[in-house]
């Protein structure tokens, strides 16, 4: 675990009149907890890491205690120290990245009433907590269309890593989108328990393709990297299969690449983008410039952050795609958020 000295000073402890706004701004400091899989997830923590990255590199900000980093959390027990850990390091904005770390930021923004938290993917009400929530079932239910209708077998899995309301609405999302283009359409569900246990959703996805299902998809943290391991390792031993992979929460394409005879073949159908990093980016400049609001704000399809990717759909399906996004949009239709 990365140790940070106390920082000297905080703005909030100085009156408006003894420092200019440029000095503010150099002096902000920006750090994000992670929950389990880590920065470098290809998925959801990578897609926020990202983010603040380039909110730092905007800002001429260095990694550290002064301008922006993180903290992984291995397990659930670590998130309050991680926490405390990043509070007496004296960052100006802390982000708990996470569904599982809201009982974390709640506790602490009690705790310590003058410093800025935010939390992502839930909701904490209180004065000095922000919470950033996505409309991923929408993005979720285009993704359900497109696999339904690019599927050869009928049959499509659905593998989540663990349960709970924010995974809850990526799959009623994608079920919903797939029955809506053809009721027929066999979907099964899977959930792994985990957002870091790849070799379980490895053994998941063996289970499914196995079963004559020919899409996937996973929103499942790093544990859906076994997802795109096992459609890979599938391919490679019978190139005349047919199988995809739906990623989630940032382009998933480098994930699904495979080399068969000797040529590039992608198995990512496409991904579901749930635009995290570029959120905390705008969101950490915002902060950083005295405009810090609390209270629950929610983004979707309509503020374009959320979405799908072209990835491997036909000109066919993407029309169709963008038909019933554009609906969602205009309120045309409804898509649920529980199974």
């Amino acid at each position: 675990m990365k140790k940070f000295g106390i920082a000297a000073l905080t703005l909030s402890l100085l009156s408006p009149g003894m420092i200019s706004m440029v000095q503010a701004q150099e002096d902000f400091s920006a750090i994000m907890i992670t929950d389990q899989g880590g920065i470098d997830d290809k998925s959801f923590n990578q897609s926020a890491w990202e983010g603040l990255q380039a909110w730092g590199k905007e800002n001429g900000k260095e990694k550290g205690a002064k301008g922006f980093d993180y903290l992984e959390s291995d397990e659930d027990s670590q998130y309050v120290t991680n926490i405390n850990t990043a509070v007496q390091a004296g960052f100006d904005i802390i982000y708990g990245v996470g569904f599982k770390l809201q009982p974390a930021i709640e506790q602490i923004a009690g705790q310590q009433p003058d410093q800025k938290f935010a939390v992502v993917d839930s909701f904490v009400d209180a004065p000095n907590v922000a919470s950033i929530n996505f409309r991923a079932n929408e993005a979720a239910y285009l993704a359900g269309a497109a696999a339904a209708l690019s599927s050869e077998t009928g049959h499509i899995g659905f593998v989540g890593g663990a349960e709970s309301e924010v995974i809850d609405a990526f799959e009623a999302g994608f079920v919903a989108g797939a029955k809506a283009v053809k009721d027929d359409i066999e979907v099964t569900v899977e959930y792994v328990g985990s957002f870091a246990d790849a070799p379980k959703a490895k053994q998941i996805a063996s289970a499914m393709y196995a079963n004559d299902i020919d899409v996937i998809y996973q929103a499942a943290g790093e544990s859906g990297n076994g997802v795109f391991s096992e459609a890979k390792d599938l391919v490679a031993a019978d190139s005349s299969r047919n199988l995809w992979v739906i990623g989630a929460d940032r382009d998933q394409t480098e994930e699904g690449t495979v080399t068969v005879d000797g040529k590039e073949r992608s198995l990512t159908l496409t991904s579901t983008l749930k635009k995290v990093g570029e959120t905390m980016h705008t969101f950490t400049n915002e902060v950083m410039n005295g405009n810090f609001k609390s209270g629950l704000v929610e983004y979707g399809l309509d503020t374009d952050s959320v979405g799908i990717t072209d990835g491997q759909l036909s000109e066919d399906i993407l029309k169709q795609v963008n038909d019933l996004k554009n609906q969602i949009i205009d309120g045309k239709i409804e898509v649920p958020t529980k199974p």
